[in-house]
């Protein structure tokens, strides 16, 4: 009687996890299915299957949109970006974990406060300050936008994974004579790796996705990222959602595939940050 129950109460959970999941999915059939379809049949049933399938749509957005140049520019940005983070985020984190002065938990309180400030509250004031330093329309004055932006949240991921590595270690490395930037780079640094591939991930998806503060850094058509190009479609009084959708479908399949490769890591990474501290 207790297995049969199990059964049935594990085959309820189980249609209704598929249930939720399709109702994820749903937005992805849309999208699919009407990048496909020519203008007309958009308004006429956005929700049916594509009588004919267009693949001209493709082909016509990734000429308007130049989408190698787009391509290009969302892959630099997200590159160096996500490098730059990792790289001195962890070097950040590891000084405040091993040198708990009040100095460095204040700093840390001050990473975990910004987190809390909304980005439209000071869109005004970042503007003003990246004119100020030549920032605007260059990408590396959105990649300094980007590591601002995104320090503290992985500070804080790393603060709390880099508690969980044994202080023993690095101890015993000291004591065969390695250096402090050897403890970290050859010790440290590769026990972060379950992070490492969290925060890849999570900025990936943030940075690759974003539209907001690149439409504010870069003015310039050759400097577009991919959501910039994909916005040009849609104008004050026409809406081509033919070719949007085409260029959202090449949009988002880089980071989809990015993703599913590497989610396996964002439990791992998470669940093994927080076993201390």
């Amino acid at each position: 009687m207790e297995t049969s129950r199990y059964k049935a109460g594990t085959l309820v959970v189980e249609i209704v996890a598929v249930l939720i999941a399709l109702l994820f999915l749903i937005p992805f059939y849309f999208l699919l299915s009407n990048s496909l379809k020519n203008f007309a049949d958009i308004l006429l049933d956005s929700a049916a299957l594509p009588k004919a399938i267009n693949w001209q749509n493709y082909a016509r957005a990734w000429n308007i949109m130049d989408f190698p140049k787009a391509f290009l520019n969302s892959f630099l940005i997200t590159i160096s970006s996500i490098v730059g983070l990792a790289v001195f985020s962890s070097m950040t984190a590891y000084r405040m974990v091993r040198r708990p002065t009040r100095y460095n938990r204040t700093l840390f309180l001050i990473f975990v406060a910004a987190m809390v400030i909304p980005f439209q509250s000071i869109m005004i004031p970042l503007v003003k300050v990246a004119n100020w330093f030549s920032l605007i329309n260059s990408l590396p004055g959105l990649w300094v936008c980007y590591m601002g932006f995104g320090a503290s949240l992985t500070i804080f991921l790393y603060h709390g994974f880099i508690k969980s590595i044994p202080l023993e270690v690095e101890e015993s490395a000291v004591v065969d004579g390695c250096s402090p930037y050897g403890v970290f780079w050859r010790i440290v640094f590769p026990l972060l790796k379950p992070m490492t591939a969290t925060i890849v991930i999570l900025n990936s998806l943030w940075i690759w996705n974003d539209f907001l503060l690149p439409q504010l850094m870069l003015g310039k058509a050759e400097l577009r990222t991919i959501p910039l190009s994909t916005f040009s479609f849609f104008g004050q009084y026409t809406k081509q959602w033919d070719l949007a959708l085409a260029g959202l479908v090449m949009g988002v399949t880089p980071i989809v595939i990015f993703f599913l490769t590497l989610q396996r890591h964002i439990i791992s990474g998470i669940t093994a940050g927080s076993v201390k501290g």
